[in-house]
C-alpha cells in the first residue's frame, strides 16, 4: 500500500515539478484550456462569429505545447544552461505567436452559406499544423532518447506512450470522479446547474494530464543521471509478454495471409477492392514498424524471429502493393486514396530496407522519414490538396477533349452518348474534382457538376457509376433515391403533417384535430428490418393501417438493387397515395434507401418521410 501511494504522489509530484520543467508548454496548455473555457461560456449565437479567432488560438496553443516540450528537451539535454533554457521557452512561444499570424492571416476561406456564415480555418491549414505538430512531437522522442548511453529511441518511444497512458487513466479517473460529484449536485441540491459545468470539468481535467504527462518524464538535463529514466524506459513483463507472446504473432499471421494473397494473385491475376488494400497495408505498415521498434530490446525467440523476419517480408508484400497501385493508377488516375497509399508504400519501404540495414539505429531514419513524407503531403503543387487535383483534371480534360466536349475552355454537352467506360470516367472524376476542398480548378469546371441535374445538362448525359466487382462478389447492393426538386398540388388536403424530427427519429405520434373527432397519426419503424407502418386513428379506433411492404415491392420493381448509388426517383415514385372511407393520404419522401447483404442474408430499409398530407372526408 504504501509503495502504492508513493507511486501516486511521484505521479503528481511530476505534474507539480512540469510548471518548471517545461514553462512555456504548460504555459500553452493553460492557455488552450483557458480559450476552450471561453468557448464553453459563450452560448452558439454568440460564439459563431469568433469561431475563425478560437480555431486559430487553438491551433496555435496546441502547436506551441508540443513544440515547447521539444526545444525545452533540446536545450536541456544538449546545452543544460539557463541561456538555453530561456532560448527554449521563448521559442516555444514565438512558435505559438507565429502560427496563430499565419493562420490568423492566411488560412481564412470564404464563408460559404452552405457551410458557415463566417471564415472558417482551411482544411489544408490545419493539415499544415498538424503535420507541424506531428513533427514536433517526433523530435521530441528522439530528443528525449538522449544521451545514447541512457537511452535511444524505442526506449524513448515506450516511456512517452507510457506517459500519455498514465496521463489517460488518471485524467479518466479524476473527469469521471468530478462528473459523478457534480451530477450528484445536480441531482440532490442545485437541479438548476448548468450542463456547462461538465464541460468545464473535462477541460480542467485535459490539462491536469497534460501535466501529468509532461511531468512524468526524467530529468533531461545533460550530466544528470535521473533514477526514474530506467524506470520509465522499462517495459513492465506484463508488456512483455503483450508484445512477444500475442502481437508478434498477430503480425506475423497478418503477414502469412499477405503473402497467401501475394501468391494467389499470381495465380488467379484477381485483385481485392483497392480501398480495403489501402486499409490493410496502412495497418500492417504502421502496425508492424511499430512493433518492431517496440520489441527491439526483447530477447525471446518471438522477437528475434520477427525482427529477422519482418522487413524481408514486407519487402515482398510491397512489391505486389505496388503492381495494384499501378493497375488502380490505370483505372481511375491519381486520387487522394491512391496519393496516400503511395506515400504510406514509400516510407515503408525505405523504413523496411533500413530496417534490414541498420536494424535498431534505423529508428530516428525512420522517424526523420515520416516526418519528411508528411510535410512533402503539404507542400504546394505537390501535396495531397494539389497533386491529385491537377492529374484528375488532366484525366479529364483528355477524356472531354476524346468527345468533342471541350475546346478552347468551353465545356459542351456531348452531341452522342459516349461509351458506357468513358461515362463512367467523367463522372468519377468529375465528383471528385466537384468535391475536392481547398482546390484550385479550371474557369471551365463549375463545382455545382457534382449535381446530377446539372452533371446532365452540362455534359449532356447522366451520372453513370460502375458496378463494382465487390457486388458480383456477394458485397452490399442496395437502392438509394432521392426526392427531386418540383412542386405538388396539395389544394385538396386540409394539413400537413411532420412525422419526423430533424434526426429522423419518430415522434410517438401526431394529433390533428378534425371535424368528426381527433385523429392520432403515428409512423412506426418495425425491427429488425426497418420496414414501417404508417397507422391512423380516429377518436382511438383505426381507420387506416398500411404496412409499407407494398410500395417497397413497387420501387424494387422498377429500381432493382445495385452499387446503391445515390439516384433521383420522380415525384410518383417517391410518393404514396392511401384512401379510406374517413380519410386521404398523400405521403411524399424525402429518400428511400435498401440495403442488400447477401453474406449475411440481411435485407435494411430505410425509408425517410417527408410529409404526410391529410385530408378529412365528410
Amino acid at each position: 500500500m504504501n509503495a502504492f501511494i508513493r507511486s501516486i504522489s511521484q505521479i503528481f509530484k511530476g505534474a507539480a515539478s512540469a510548471f518548471q520543467t517545461f514553462p512555456a508548454a504548460i504555459a500553452c496548455a493553460l492557455a488552450f484550456a483557458i480559450v476552450t473555457m471561453i468557448r464553453i461560456q459563450l452560448d452558439w449565437p454568440m460564439q459563431e462569429p469568433y469561431n475563425f479567432l478560437f480555431d486559430c488560438l487553438h491551433w496555435s496553443f496546441a502547436m506551441g505545447a508540443v513544440f515547447s516540450l521539444a526545444a525545452i528537451t533540446a536545450a536541456q539535454s544538449r546545452f543544460n544552461n539557463a541561456r538555453a533554457f530561456l532560448a527554449a521557452n521563448l521559442l516555444g512561444a514565438a512558435a505559438a505567436a507565429v502560427t496563430f499570424l499565419a493562420l490568423y492571416l492566411t488560412s481564412g476561406t470564404s464563408p460559404d452559406a452552405a457551410v458557415s456564415r463566417y471564415m472558417v480555418v482551411s482544411g489544408i491549414a490545419t493539415s499544415r499544423v498538424l503535420v507541424a505538430i506531428l513533427a514536433s512531437f517526433l523530435a521530441f522522442i528522439v530528443l528525449a532518447g538522449y544521451p545514447e548511453d541512457q537511452s535511444d529511441f524505442a526506449r524513448s518511444l515506450f516511456m512517452t506512450q507510457k506517459a500519455l497512458f498514465i496521463a489517460l487513466v488518471y485524467g479518466g479517473v479524476i473527469t469521471a470522479g468530478a462528473s459523478s460529484v457534480a451530477g450528484a449536485v445536480q441531482a440532490l441540491l442545485y437541479p438548476e446547474m448548468s450542463e456547462k459545468v461538465y464541460m468545464y470539468i473535462a477541460t480542467m481535467t485535459g490539462f491536469l494530464g497534460f501535466t501529468i504527462f509532461a511531468g512524468y518524464f526524467p530529468d533531461f538535463r545533460r550530466g544528470r543521471v535521473d533514477e526514474h529514466r530506467e524506470e520509465a524506459q522499462k517495459q513492465p513483463r506484463f508488456i512483455e509478454i503483450l508484445f512477444e507472446y500475442i502481437l508478434v504473432p498477430i503480425v506475423l499471421a497478418l503477414t502469412a495471409v499477405l503473402l497467401l494473397w501475394a501468391g494467389r494473385t499470381v495465380v488467379t491475376g484477381t485483385w481485392p477492392v483497392f480501398v480495403q488494400l489501402y486499409g490493410i497495408a496502412t495497418g500492417y505498415a504502421a502496425g508492424g514498424i511499430w512493433l518492431h521498434v517496440m520489441v527491439t530490446h526483447l530477447e525471446s525467440g518471438p522477437a528475434k524471429f520477427y525482427r529477422r523476419v519482418y522487413p524481408v517480408t514486407t519487402l515482398v508484400i510491397l512489391a505486389f502493393e505496388a503492381w495494384a497501385l499501378f493497375i488502380q493508377l490505370g483505372r481511375t488516375g491519381l486520387k487522394t486514396t491512391e496519393y496516400s497509399f503511395a506515400l504510406i508504400w514509400v516510407i515503408a519501404v525505405v523504413s523496411a530496407v533500413l530496417l534490414l540495414v541498420r536494424k535498431a539505429r534505423a529508428h530516428t531514419a525512420i522517424a526523420a522519414l515520416v516526418c519528411a513524407a508528411a510535410v512533402f503531403s503539404v507542400l504546394p503543387a505537390v501535396g495531397y490538396h494539389a497533386l491529385p487535383v491537377t492529374a484528375q483534371v488532366s484525366r479529364l480534360e483528355k477524356l472531354l477533349a476524346s468527345q468533342g466536349m471541350l475546346a478552347g475552355e468551353q465545356l459542351t454537352p456531348a452531341k452522342t452518348v459516349p461509351e458506357q467506360d468513358v461515362r463512367e470516367s467523367i463522372t468519377d472524376a468529375v465528383t471528385f474534382l466537384a468535391y475536392a476542398g481547398d482546390a484550385k480548378l479550371p474557369d471551365w469546371f463549375d463545382r455545382r457538376l457534382g449535381e446530377s441535374n446539372v452533371f446532365k445538362s452540362k455534359l449532356g448525359f447522366e451520372q453513370t457509376w460502375p458496378i463494382t466487382e465487390d457486388i458480383y462478389n456477394g458485397g452490399r447492393m442496395g437502392i438509394a433515391l432521392m426526392l427531386p426538386p418540383g412542386a405538388v398540388d396539395i389544394s385538396d388536403f386540409n394539413w400537413a403533417v411532420n412525422l419526423q424530427n430533424y434526426y429522423g427519429k419518430g415522434n410517438d405520434s401526431v394529433t390533428v384535430d378534425g371535424v368528426k373527432g381527433t385523429y392520432r397519426i403515428s409512423w412506426t419503424v418495425n425491427p429488425p428490418n426497418g420496414v414501417a407502418t404508417l397507422k391512423i386513428e380516429l377518436d382511438g379506433r383505426v381507420v387506416l393501417e398500411q404496412y409499407m411492404n407494398s410500395y417497397i415491392d413497387r420501387i424494387s420493381a422498377k429500381y432493382p438493387p445495385g452499387e446503391g448509388k445515390p439516384t433521383e426517383a420522380s415525384f410518383e415514385d417517391m410518393s404514396l397515395r392511401l384512401e379510406t372511407q374517413e380519410v386521404s393520404v398523400l405521403l411524399i419522401f424525402n429518400n428511400v434507401d435498401i440495403n442488400v447483404d447477401p453474406r449475411r442474408d440481411n435485407i435494411y430499409y430505410g425509408l425517410n418521410p417527408g410529409a404526410l398530407y391529410l385530408k378529412e372526408k365528410p
